[in-house]
C-alpha cells in the first residue's frame, strides 16, 4: 500500500472528528438555547421570572449529571446517539406549546363547564380539584426542562465513545477536547440567544432550535449510516420531524398565543415581546354604550385597565404635585404607558423627563398607530387614554435603566421640584435594586429640597412589610415619609408613599390646601386627605421590618413572600 492510500483513512478519520466536534458545539449551543427558553417562558407565563429561570437552569444541569450516568449504560453509541437527537429535537420543538396547551385549558376549564352545565358567571366550579389540576400544570415547564436536561447530559458521554469507537482505540485528552467544544458552542447559543432570541416569540425560537437540532442529528445519521441499526426507519422520522418544524415554524407562535391567550379573563388583542417583558393588551366589551376596558399585562402581571386607571395615577400624581412649592421641572421613573405623564401635564410644567427601560412599550403607547398588528379601534383607545402625552414637545424620553439613568442626570446637574416614581413591583432582584437606599439616595439629589416625591409603594393588605419598608428606606435615604392607600379595584388595596426633603412633611402640606388644582372629576381633597390615615396594626411590627439595603434583596424576598401566600405559589390571573 502506498503512501497515498495510506493517507486517505488518516484525513476521513481527521474529517470524521472535525465532524464530531463541530456536531456537539451546535448541540451545545442548542443545548443552553433550550435552558433559556424554557426558564424564560415559565417565568413569563406563571409571573415569577427570577424564580423560574434560577430553578430551571439549576434542576437542567442536575439532570444533564444524571443523564450523563445513565449514558454509561448504553452500547450502541452510534445508533443511541442519532435516536436521541431525533427525540430531543421533537420534545424541543413541541415543549413550550404543550406547556402553554395545558395551562390555558385548564385556566379555561372552569369557564368551560360553567357554559356546558349552564352556571351563572358568579358560580364558576372552582373547587379543590380544578385548582390541584391548574396547579399541576405550573410545573410542567419543569417537567420538560428535567427531559431536556437528561437527553443533553446523554449527549457528550456518547460523542466521546463515537470518537473512540472510530479510532479503535482510547483517546489521550477525549473528554477535554469534547468538553472544549461544548463549552465553546454553549457561549455561541448564549450569544445567539441574547442578540436574536430573547426578543423573538419563545415557540418560534423553540422551532428553530430544534431545526438546527434536528440537522446536526442527520448529518450524523448520513456519515455514519452503516454504523447505526434501522438508519431507514430514522430517515423517515428525519422527515417527518422535520415537516412538523416546518409548521411549527410558521403556525406555532399563533398557537401558541392563542392557548396562552386563554389564561386571561378578557379576549386578548395584542401581544408582542421586547426584550424586557412580554406585553399583552386585553379587551373587555361591556355593551350599554359603554366603551371597553383595555387592560395592559407585563410578563402576565397586570399594569392598568382603563377603566380605573384613574383611580391609580391621581394618587400616584396629585398628592406629590400639590406638595411640592413648583410643578416646572418633573421626573418620572417607569410609567411607560403615558398615563402619569397625561395627568402631569395638566399642570404645565417647562420639562418632563421620563426614564423608561423598555422602549418598545414607551412605543406601542407613543406611536400605537404605527403597530401593524395593533387593532385601529385599540390603537385610537390607547392614545385617548394618554392623550397623546409621549408625544408632548415638552417630555424628554430616556430609555436606560433607572439606576444608571440617574446617574446621567445628576452627572449632567439636573434637579427636579417632583418625582414620580411609578415603577413595577418589586418582583425581581434587578427590581429590588430600584427600591433601596442607595437608589433613593440618589433621588434625594435630584429632587428639590422644597419638593416632593411619589413612590409606588405595592399593596398594604397583600404584601404588608413590603409596603412598610418601602417608607423605612426611604427615611433611611434622608426624606420625610407618609404612606398612603386607596382601594383600586383592579388590583384591590394598594399603597403609594409621599417623600419630602425639608420644611413640613408631604401630609401637613396637604393638609393646609384648600382645593385641589388641575385635578379631575373624581379625586377630591378630602378623600386625598384621607387616604393617610392607615389601620391601626399597619405598622404594629415596624421594628421588625428590615431597611432595604442594595444588595440585600429584603424588599424582593418581603414580596415573594407575600405574594406566594396569596396565590398559592402559581402566578396566573
Amino acid at each position: 500500500m502506498d503512501a497515498s492510500s495510506a493517507s486517505r483513512p488518516a484525513k476521513l478519520a481527521l474529517i470524521d472528528d472535525i465532524l464530531l466536534l463541530l456536531i456537539m458545539a451546535v448541540l451545545a449551543a442548542c443545548g443552553l438555547i433550550y435552558e433559556y427558553l424554557l426558564s424564560h417562558y415559565a417565568g413569563r407565563i406563571l409571573g415569577a421570572m427570577e424564580a423560574a429561570i434560577y430553578t430551571m437552569i439549576g434542576l437542567m444541569i442536575v439532570f444533564m449529571g444524571i443523564g450523563a450516568f445513565a449514558a454509561r449504560g448504553i452500547r450502541d453509541p452510534f445508533s443511541r446517539f442519532a435516536e436521541l437527537e431525533l427525540a430531543l429535537a421533537f420534545i424541543g420543538s413541541t415543549s413550550v406549546l404543550m406547556i402553554a396547551a395545558a395551562i390555558g385549558l385548564t385556566q379555561s376549564l372552569p369557564a368551560y363547564l360553567a357554559d356546558v352545565l349552564f352556571l351563572p358567571t358568579d358560580m364558576l366550579p372552582n373547587g379543590s380539584p380544578i385548582k390541584e389540576l391548574q396547579a399541576l400544570t405550573s410545573y410542567l415547564p419543569y417537567v420538560f426542562g428535567a427531559i431536556l436536561g437528561l437527553m443533553i447530559g446523554m449527549e457528550i458521554p456518547l460523542i466521546a465513545r463515537v470518537r473512540q469507537a472510530l479510532c479503535e482505540q482510547h483517546l489521550l485528552h477525549n473528554a477535554g477536547t469534547i468538553y472544549g467544544a461544548d463549552y465553546i458552542g454553549a457561549g455561541l447559543g448564549a450569544a445567539v440567544w441574547v442578540s436574536v432570541m430573547l426578543s423573538m416569540d419563545i415557540q418560534l425560537a423553540a422551532a428553530l432550535t430544534a431545526s438546527i437540532n434536528l440537522l446536526a442529528g442527520l448529518i450524523f445519521l448520513i456519515r455514519f449510516w452503516h454504523k447505526i441499526c434501522y438508519p431507514m426507519a430514522l430517515a423517515i422520522g428525519h422527515g417527518i420531524l422535520a415537516v412538523l418544524v416546518v409548521v411549527l415554524i410558521r403556525l406555532g407562535p399563533g398557537w401558541q398565543q392563542d392557548f396562552n391567550n386563554l389564561i386571561y379573563r378578557d379576549q386578548v388583542v395584542f401581544n408582542q415581546a421586547s426584550r424586557f417583558a412580554q406585553h399583552t393588551i386585553t379587551e373587555r366589551l361591556r355593551g350599554s354604550g359603554l366603551p371597553p376596558v383595555y387592560s395592559l399585562y407585563l410578563n402576565g402581571r397586570l399594569q392598568f385597565a382603563s377603566d380605573d386607571e384613574h383611580i391609580y395615577h391621581s394618587f400616584l400624581v396629585q398628592p406629590a404635585m400639590h406638595a411640592s412649592a413648583r410643578q416646572q421641572e418633573v421626573l418620572i421613573i417607569g410609567g411607560g404607558d403615558g398615563l402619569a405623564l397625561r395627568d402631569i401635564l395638566n399642570w404645565q410644567p417647562n420639562r418632563v423627563t421620563l426614564i423608561d427601560l423598555d422602549q418598545q412599550l414607551v412605543e406601542l403607547f407613543r406611536q400605537p398607530h404605527v403597530q401593524s398588528s395593533l387593532p385601529t379601534r385599540v390603537a385610537s383607545a390607547l392614545s385617548q387614554l394618554n392623550q397623546n402625552a409621549l408625544n408632548d414637545p415638552r417630555v424628554e424620553l430616556m430609555f436606560d435603566d433607572a439606576f444608571n439613568g440617574v446617574d446621567t442626570l445628576l452627572a449632567a446637574g439636573r434637579h427636579y421640584d417632583v418625582i414620580i416614581v411609578d415603577l413595577p413591583d418589586p418582583s425581581h432582584p434587578d427590581l429590588n435594586k430600584l427600591y433601596s437606599d442607595a437608589f433613593y439616595l440618589k433621588l434625594r439629589y435630584l429632587l428639590n429640597a422644597d419638593g416632593a416625591m411619589a413612590v409606588q409603594s405595592t399593596s398594604p393588605f397583600h404584601a404588608r412589610k413590603a409596603f412598610v419598608s418601602i417608607g423605612l428606606t426611604l427615611a433611611e435615604a434622608g426624606f420625610r415619609v407618609d404612606q398612603y392607600q386607596y382601594n383600586v379595584p383592579s388590583f384591590g388595596q394598594w399603597g403609594w408613599t409621599l417623600a419630602t426633603l425639608s420644611g413640613a412633611s408631604g401630609r401637613e402640606r396637604l393638609s393646609q390646601q384648600h382645593q385641589l388644582q388641575h385635578g379631575n372629576d373624581w379625586l377630591s381633597l378630602e378623600l386625598m386627605q384621607a387616604s393617610f390615615a392607615a389601620p391601626a396594626s399597619l405598622y404594629s411590627d415596624i421594628e421588625q421590618v428590615k431597611i432595604n439595603h442594595l444588595g440585600s434583596m429584603t424588599l424582593y424576598q418581603y414580596h415573594q413572600e407575600a405574594w406566594q401566600e396569596q396565590t398559592s405559589g402559581l402566578g396566573l390571573f
